[in-house]
């Protein structure tokens, strides 16, 4: 299967470079971004989950309306909704986007975020919680006839429900860096998703996850989905230089986290940002162009790891990851808009091309500079149109 794209939904101009600290959407830009994926090759687009932020069901629903490719993948906590209405609620987005809904989920790593919405369960419940939830998501998805469940989180009576899906199921998605990730996913996910670490640590977490699958009795594996921000630029000079000016704005808005916790503050709960802080700790950068500082600055507050380079560079990079075993690989940037166009101008052809010559001619070929650019679509138009 040929490696896909992924990136992350904006619904307005705010990002961590500008620091607007807008939340509302701007529904031009909205339409705008949307679109601007669609154009420039991306496959699938992540709508985040927070407490604190956009319902993703209703913002996946807008982006499958705007858009006639990208499939959105809907981060959906179990604590939030009940699993029947999940299912329902998911094929209703997968019929209205002729079959393109996808769902991550979220098990919960940091107990005051999970606590705001009522969810006091501790992570090894939530875990086991997900997987009963993920049974019956595709038994609902599935069963023709009225059943009952008792389960240890969830019980029912006599349901059945007439919403399919398009293609008869809905990829599920898991993630996480712990025991209880590996083992949820490995035994029922269709894709598990990772951060960025470094290439040796990234093997061991994709045979761990295999090894899952395997104890579950399974004849395949996830499809694995990596994470990175991408910095690049026309030189090695010109995207260290467009790198460390990020770096400053990060060290400036994460500044009082940071000395909170050289004075004692606790380590992230959630052992993925504690696997992107100790890659930090050991080294600012790995293999070919892993660059570990936005992860310390920011305390690894989600995904954090750059890819450091010209498009060449990141290209290359990312098909080392692709040499793992990733199959989905998730870009996104800091200045985001202009991130998605320069990904989708320089490094997706890159990439694309060489797995093209590659399944030509069964040899790698040495990655180099297209002859030009993708010719830019007419992004003010498309975010002027309904």
């Amino acid at each position: 299967m040929p490696v896909e794209f992924i990136s992350a939904i904006n619904v307005n101009p705010s990002n961590e470079l500008n620091q607007l600290g807008r939340a509302a959407v701007d529904l031009p830009y909205f339409k705008r971004y949307a679109r601007t994926l669609d154009d420039y090759g991306f496959d699938y687009t992540l709508v985040p989950y927070s407490s604190a932020y956009l319902d993703p069901f209703t913002v996946a629903t807008a982006i499958t309306q705007y858009t006639e490719r990208v499939r959105p993948i809907v981060a959906l906590r179990p604590n939030t909704m009940y699993p029947t209405v999940a299912a329902k609620q998911l094929a209703t987005l997968d019929q209205l986007s002729g079959g393109r809904a996808v769902v991550h989920f979220i098990a919960g790593g940091d107990d005051k975020e999970q606590a705001r919405e009522g969810d006091r369960l501790p992570k090894a419940e939530r875990y086991a919680r997900q997987a009963e939830y993920i049974e019956i998501l595709r038994q609902v998805w599935t069963r023709t006839a009225p059943f009952d469940h008792a389960g240890t989180y969830y019980s029912f009576d006599d349901f059945v429900s007439v919403v399919r899906p398009v293609n008869g199921t809905i990829p599920v998605s898991v993630g996480g860096s712990s025991a209880q990730a590996y083992q949820v996913g490995g035994a029922l996910g269709d894709i598990f998703g990772l951060w960025g670490e470094p290439l040796a640590q990234t093997r061991e977490q994709i045979d761990a996850v295999r090894a899952q699958a395997r104890l579950a009795g399974r004849t395949d594996s996830p499809r694995i989905w990596v994470t990175f921000r991408p910095i690049i630029a026309p030189t090695e000079e010109l995207a260290w230089a467009k790198a460390h000016q990020i770096l400053a704005v990060l060290r400036g808005s994460a500044g009082a986290a940071q000395r909170a916790f050289r004075l004692g503050g606790t380590q992230p709960a959630n052992v993925g940002s504690q696997r992107l802080l100790a890659a930090a700790a050991r080294a600012e950068v790995h293999d070919r162009a892993l660059w570990t500082a936005p992860a310390k600055a920011t305390n690894a507050a989600g995904a954090s790891t750059a890819l450091v380079g010209t498009p060449e560079t990141v290209a290359a990079a990312i098909l080392d990851y692709v040499d793992l075993g990733a199959e989905l690989i998730s870009i996104r940037g800091y200045d985001n808009l202009n991130d998605v166009v320069d990904y989708g101008r320089h490094v997706l052809p890159l990439v694309r091309q060489e797995l093209a010559h590659r399944e030509a001619t069964g040899r790698r070929g040495e990655i180099v500079p297209l002859d030009a650019g993708l010719p830019a679509p007419e992004l003010a138009a498309a975010g002027a149109a309904s």
